[in-house]
């Protein structure tokens, strides 16, 4: 009996809409080759069962996949990896996934931290038949958790159409990193592999900033000019959104150029080369040393360069700076004195000024004194225990230039206001949202960025109450072979909210709710798998116990992560806390 014939089998259907692609390529592939277009080399995140398959994809665009402990964890390693790089990407699944990382987001938002996330959501056809699936509220509402994230992102994108799916996704790339804020992507589960136009990707996505209008920029700075040239004792004070907003290189060229006095807020930290003769110190109102209070407030017209003016970074708004006597530049508008212009990017407008801006004497440089009344353990100066005073001061002669300085919201981000930074260090902290955990998270972020970017160490101070509220993140730096310095203030829990409490009722001070658990900080990253080779952990007790680890050239040198866990007595803390928290204690009781 013959062979029977088998018939030949048909051919697909021609997909007509693909058919007509230049250059076909996979949604998800054409995502993550535009982040790796932008600058992101690692993405941070945790799978899920919706986004499993997107994340085949990242190897493929040669990217690097982080996975994080959690999802929080995730969103603070990518606000951090975002202040390095410029930009982070963050994948987490539906529900929730992205519900456990918005605490994160929001706080990115809020400080104006380029971080894209990208959501793997259920698909197309089963939202459409409002099909009871796991990690939904039971309601066959499948946009409510969009829904909370379009109030923190400056940008949304739902990939349910292949059509305007690559479109959509350079949109919202480019607003996160124009806007320097969050956008939020949803991703189908049956949208990952659908095609789109890979040509696109031969044209880079247009990242520079919107021009202001020349007429506008030019009498802009015509008003600049003409204030400081009448101004007997101007000064230039710089916040945090000439940070977010890249324009540190203006900055630099006019603080240079111009020799005027020149201060930071808390949150600018890091954003002026302090080695310069005209740099002044941290100004944050009454929080600050007296000498630079006068300087400050004696002013005739003050250059104030990206202002985020919230409670923290101003001393608890205790800094006394008028309209009248400030010209305010921003990323959408200038303020001269009261009027405002807006549409005027403050970078052109600081670059012309500088360029036709005479050049000062620098002034005698104001030379820090410290209070000794803000310091009760400094009574037992050269005794046994390490006080806030004498520990920050010593920290600034041990970092070096192009380091990265994360801090903790409490003890550590006032007491770094007393370091005076090397050149070129990269500043870290989250004075506005103030996520207590935050800085941990960042940590594992920022190493990463830095390591890519060949930075100097990656070092972190934290105190022991925030630390555990992110510990499991330790385990991530090892896991990557990340060396960052990690520094942990043991004082006993969370003396931040003990000196905020204590200013309204003196039970504040020992509250158990203040309280932690003693952990043995320095058994940690053995029970996170460590071997032994990986890490090195130190306990300082005392202050010979600083001044030996701070003159360790071995110890600053070790390609390893770094753990040292400090002592520090429960009521001690830096005068700039202490005056804040009793003026935030005063804010959160008025009526």
């Amino acid at each position: 009996m013959p062979d029977a014939q088998v018939p030949p089998q048909a051919a697909p259907p021609t997909d007509i809409r693909t058919s007509s692609l230049k250059s076909p390529i996979d949604l998800t592939e054409y995502l993550f080759r535009r982040l790796h277009q932008v600058g992101v080399r690692s993405v941070h995140g945790v799978p899920g069962d919706y986004n499993l398959e997107a994340l085949d994809y990242v190897a493929k665009a040669d990217l690097s996949w982080v996975g994080n402990v959690n999802e929080l964890n995730a969103a603070y390693a990518a606000d951090g990896y975002a202040r390095i790089k410029g930009i982070a990407a963050l994948v987490t699944t539906f529900g929730v996934g992205e519900l456990s990382a918005l605490n994160g987001i929001a706080g990115a938002f809020a400080e104006y931290v380029p971080v894209l996330h990208i959501v793997g959501i259920p698909s197309t056809r089963a939202q459409q038949n409002g099909l009871l699936l796991h990690h939904t509220l039971g309601t066959g509402d499948f946009g409510a958790f969009a829904g909370i994230s379009h109030t923190i992102s400056c940008a949304n994108a739902n990939l349910s159409d292949a059509a305007n799916a690559a479109a959509l996704i350079d949109h919202a790339i480019r607003e996160c990193y124009v806007q320097s804020r969050p956008a939020y992507i949803t991703l189908p589960s049956d949208m990952v592999g659908v095609k789109v136009e890979g040509d696109r990707l031969e044209t880079p996505l247009d990242l520079n900033y919107p021009p202001n209008d020349p007429a506008q920029e030019d009498f802009v700075v015509d008003e600049v000019l003409r204030a400081v040239q009448g101004a007997k004792n101007p000064i230039i004070l710089v916040d945090a959104c000439a940070i977010r907003h890249r324009a540190l290189d203006e900055v630099h060229e006019l603080v240079e150029k111009s020799g005027l006095p020149t201060f930071v807020a808390p949150m600018g930290k890091g954003a002026v080369n302090e080695t310069l003769p005209n740099y002044c110190g941290v100004y944050a109102g009454s929080a600050s040393y007296p000498e630079v209070v006068k300087m400050v407030e004696s002013s005739d017209l003050t250059l104030y360069i990206g202002a985020i003016k919230s409670d923290f970074n101003t001393g608890g708004f205790s800094y006394r700076t008028s309209n009248m006597t400030s010209i305010d530049f921003h990323s959408k508008m200038v303020r001269v004195r009261y009027a405002e212009y807006h549409g005027c990017r403050m970078n052109g407008v600081l670059q012309k000024v500088t360029q036709r801006l005479e050049k000062r004497n620098p002034p005698t440089q104001p030379k820090p004194v410290r209070d000794p009344a803000g310091y009760a353990a400094d009574q037992n100066a050269g005794g046994e225990i390490i006080t806030q005073s004498s520990f920050w001061p010593q920290v600034g002669p041990w970092l070096r230039q192009n380091d990265i300085v994360i801090t903790e919201t409490g003890t550590s981000s006032y007491g770094i206001w007393d370091v005076k930074f090397p050149k070129d260090i990269t500043a870290i902290s989250q004075v506005l949202w103030g996520s207590i955990g935050y800085a941990h998270g960042a940590c594992q972020g920022a190493a990463l960025a830095g390591k890519e970017l060949k930075k100097g160490h990656t070092v972190l101070f934290t105190g022991e109450g925030s630390f555990q509220l992110s510990a499991q993140e330790l385990s991530t730096m090892l896991r990557l072979e990340l060396t960052p310095i990690i520094f942990i203030l043991n004082n006993s829990g969370y003396t931040i909210e003990r000196f905020m409490w204590v200013n309204a009722n003196l039970h504040g001070m020992s509250a158990s709710y203040n309280d932690v658990a003693p952990w043995n900080y320095t058994a940690l990253p053995a029970a996170f798998g460590a071997q032994e080779k990986s890490f090195l952990t130190k306990q300082l007790k005392t202050p010979e116990d600083v001044k030996e680890l701070f003159a360790d050239k071995a110890f600053a040198a070790a390609q390893r992560l770094r753990l040292v866990e400090v002592f520090m007595e429960k009521k001690d803390a830096p005068s700039a806390l202490r005056i804040t928290a009793e003026a935030s204690a005063k804010n959160n009781a008025r009526q």
